[in-house]
């Protein structure tokens, strides 16, 4: 498997196999495309013990909300989604990952899961933690993390429960 160079990317746009909408060419790297960060987030409620179990839904332990800007307290995780909704063909993947400036900051995008499956077509969820030693203020619109295209050896498609998300 191989990661796609910024040539790469624009190929596989051209021939459709990569669709991002909304397209920004100008959001393209050497080797990634930077996302932008909506105005949908989830925040934790408080609550008793929550049972982590196969059934389990995040929508169950937290409230939507829609905000231009979201403060994180330190310590504290809420969710987010891109912007962009991202199409791949069923012989690409990627990776979700966040970006330096931020991580230097203390904020971590994209806690766990960030392996993106073959033939997705939806906005990212993003799992995002303050670390640092101070309240962050993320405002939607900011390139908030990236994304890294490869090719698989063979095709496959996604099917699982996130399948097609549109909201966090």
């Amino acid at each position: 498997m191989s990661i796609l160079t910024k040539k790469e990317i624009i190929k596989e746009i051209k021939k459709k196999n990569i669709t991002i909408v909304p397209f920004d060419a100008s959001a393209i790297g050497p080797g990634s495309v930077d996302l932008t960060l909506d105005d949908q987030f989830r925040v934790f409620t408080k609550g008793k013990t929550y049972d982590v179990k196969d059934n389990s839904n995040y929508r169950d332990i937290t409230k939507l909300i829609k905000h231009k800007s979201i403060v994180i307290k330190p310590g504290e995780a809420i969710l987010g989604i891109t912007k962009e909704r991202i199409k791949l063909s069923e012989n690409l993947c990627g990776w979700l990952e966040g970006r330096t400036r931020f991580a230097r900051l203390g904020l971590m995008v994209h806690i766990s899961a960030s392996f993106m499956q073959p033939g997705i077509n939806n906005k990212q969820v993003l799992e995002i933690v303050n670390l640092g030693h101070r309240p962050l203020k993320l405002c939607a619109g900011t390139k908030i993390c990236q994304f890294v295209f490869q090719k698989t050896i063979g095709k496959a498609k996604y099917m699982g429960h996130v399948k097609g998300q549109n909201e966090v």
